[in-house]
């Protein structure tokens, strides 16, 4: 998880229940460090005030995972975040998600090769560490490293990520376990 030093106004975040159903996706609208309080753009209408939740902040370079209570202040809705959730047996959390991504290019030794074609890819789920996607069959191998482009609450995110392991779906497509490198 990531230390609450960050200024997160702007940012996409996605929101989950406890359980990690996704809620909604909402863009960050103000960031109190000090209180340690985001409000968003649009508050998911199953959260009331005192609710708790998951937040995973598509944060540059990386994301950033919290928890979260909702907190009803002034009239307003916001979610005071904080640390130490409990996590499953995994290095990071995953959070499902259900949308569509486009990878434009490949990078080869530091360089971006543009793809003629670029491959329309299905995201499953996402971290703090990666992305999880499926794509067609043998659209990639291990060590191959991208380009992506995804849009989440109308904000537009460029990845760099590498594939570290896949598994085919035959016949027609394979999923693809991703490390981020850089989220802008």
């Amino acid at each position: 998880m990531s230390v609450l030093t960050g200024d997160f106004t702007g940012c996409s975040v996605l929101i989950y229940d406890t359980d990690g159903n996704h809620l909604g996706s909402s863009l960050i609208r103000e960031h109190d460090r000090g209180e340690r309080r985001i409000q968003v753009n649009l508050m998911p209408d199953e959260l009331k005030a005192n609710d708790n939740c998951k937040l995973l902040i598509l944060s540059s370079p990386t994301p950033c995972e919290f928890s979260g209570i909702v907190k009803k202040i002034g009239g307003s809705m916001s979610i005071a975040m904080f640390q130490g959730q409990e996590k499953e047996n995994r290095a990071s959390t995953r959070y499902a998600v259900n949308n569509t991504a486009l990878i434009e290019a490949l990078i080869i030794d530091g360089k971006a090769y543009s793809l003629q074609n670029p491959i329309k890819v299905n995201l499953i789920n996402i971290s703090t560490t990666g992305v999880r996607f499926r794509a067609p069959f043998y659209s990639f191998e291990v060590e191959d490293v991208f380009s992506m482009h995804m849009v989440i609450s109308n904000s537009r995110k460029k990845i760099t990520a590498e594939v570290i392991n896949h598994l085919d779906n035959e016949p027609t497509s394979s999923d693809y376990g991703c490390r981020f490198m850089e989220i802008v």
